[in-house]
């Protein structure tokens, strides 16, 4: 099956680039702030499934770059998704637990009400919107705290963090989980592949790893298997401002998703551990 991923670089597309039959287009190929030729070479290239891998993901840039941030977030995936939905393919596209407002202590459903707290999140949720209008066969995916061995990201701020200092202070009160590059894309060509047989299965999903931590824990178990000795200290994210505000309550219910393409929760403890031997293999 020949999938068209759009994104080449970033986390997700890095790992969806390690399956057969991914083509992988770089910003160069296609530039998601002219989503009209984001459309147009989905229609030139005609692949059995597209995944929209790229994405605007600077969340404080963004506050000042609001425009930009719509046009790759928002308009983007929508002329991708009209162009599937005109060769009648699957669209799966990949969006963002920042939709919510990040209130109470609940997980959070697919249907639940949206409210973004900040430009990044409305950029996404506008995304969402129009992939839905375009009424093709689309899966939005919605996941968190992704990491991975490629790019920048926690894991790897920790690991060089932890080794020159003997104590960091961490936000505990940002509760959600880390969810692994390699298992996002995985899930997405899944669905893709699904969707080609039963269209059906269109709609809006959730996906990320299991248990729930916070960003201090999930430092600590860095540290840990990392085999760091740096201490973390607990703190409020009012100690620790940004000019986006995080969702307090990251909790993503994975039910759906489970029950329709049958992909479960992977642990994030076990995703770590390979990320780390990754790592330590590039050394």
């Amino acid at each position: 099956m020949s999938i068209l991923v759009f994104g080449k670089t970033g986390q997700v597309a890095q790992e969806l680039a390690r399956h057969d039959g991914v083509t992988g287009l770089s910003r160069d190929q296609a530039d998601l702030s002219e989503p009209a030729a984001c459309g147009a070479q989905i229609m030139a290239q005609r692949p059995a499934a597209v995944i929209n891998a790229a994405a605007y993901t600077a969340v404080d840039k963004a506050e000042e770059d609001e425009a930009l941030a719509s046009v790759i977030n928002g308009e983007a995936p929508g002329a991708m998704a009209q162009a599937c939905a005109d060769l009648g393919i699957p669209f799966v596209s990949i969006s963002t637990d920042y939709v919510f407002d990040g209130s109470g202590t609940a997980p959070w459903q697919p249907s639940d009400t949206t409210g973004p707290l900040g430009a990044y999140g409305r950029s996404k949720l506008a995304g969402e919107e129009a992939v839905s209008a375009a009424d093709g066969a689309y899966a939005i995916l919605r996941t968190s705290w992704v990491v991975s061995s490629h790019g920048s990201n926690f894991v790897k701020t920790m690991l060089r963090l932890g080794a020159e200092r003997d104590q960091l202070s961490i936000v505990a009160d940002q509760i959600g989980a880390p969810t692994m590059a390699r298992d996002i894309a995985a899930a997405c060509i899944t669905m893709a592949q699904q969707l080609i047989d039963d269209p059906a299965k269109a709609g809006i999903y959730h996906f990320c790893s299991a248990p729930q931590t916070s960003w201090a824990d999930f430092a600590r178990e860095i540290f840990g298997q990392g085999d760091l000795s740096c201490k973390v200290v607990d703190i409020p994210s009012s100690d620790y401002p940004t000019p986006a505000a995080r969702p307090l309550n990251s909790r993503l219910d994975c039910t759906l998703l489970e029950t329709v393409f049958d992909i479960a929760q992977p642990d994030w403890r076990l995703g770590l551990r390979d990320i780390l031997q990754d790592l330590g293999a590039q050394r």
